[in-house]
């Protein structure tokens, strides 16, 4: 399993939210779709938007390996 790290540090949302919202999302067969929806629960880049690459990458990372979802 990965390392918990905070990736928005604006909303203090870390790896682990970013993987809990996916796992309570039912599908994600689109990467910008499924960030929209982990914005909406975690509020993630949402404040400065700094975070916003990092996010999307963690999301891909997720949604291809299925890990921790």
């Amino acid at each position: 399993m990965k390392e918990n790290y905070v990736v928005c540090h604006c909303k203090k949302v870390s790896y682990f939210d970013i993987a809990d919202a996916l796992h309570e999302m039912k599908s994600f067969d689109d990467v910008l779709k499924t960030f929209e929806e982990v914005k909406k629960v975690t509020r993630c880049s949402t404040g400065c938007g700094g975070c916003h690459d990092k996010v999307l990458d963690i999301i891909s990372e997720l949604m291809m390996s299925k890990e921790g979802v």
